[in-house]
């Protein structure tokens, strides 16, 4: 399993309008087919640059799926976020392999 990890951080004046955004961006993302599912999660550190700071965390079963993304969806979809946010937001992007998993289990 894999995590294609975006992390975003978003100036002040544009966070309401923005966070509505993602929430439509992050369906068309999981629509490719290419991920199984999605988790968007609020960073709890105060950055020094101010801004709230989001990670969008889109899991997928494959590499091939991974790179899939990135050959056929990757540039379009990034580029609506772009368009509205440029200067207003910074991100970055991690891969993530999950070597393992564990839960507890209650009796």
């Amino acid at each position: 399993m894999y995590i294609y990890n975006v992390t975003v951080n978003i100036e002040n004046s544009v966070h309401d309008e923005w966070l509505l955004w993602i929430k439509t961006h992050i369906p068309k993302v999981l629509a490719t087919g290419k991920f199984e599912k999605a988790t968007l999660t609020k960073v709890l550190v105060e950055e020094e640059m101010g801004g709230e700071t989001y990670s969008i965390q889109y899991r997928t079963y494959s590499r091939e799926a991974l790179d899939a993304y990135y050959r056929e969806d990757a540039d379009t979809l990034r580029q609506e976020g772009l368009k509205k946010f440029a200067d207003k937001m910074l991100s970055f992007r991690t891969e993530l392999q999950i070597v393992d998993e564990y839960s507890v289990t209650f009796t």
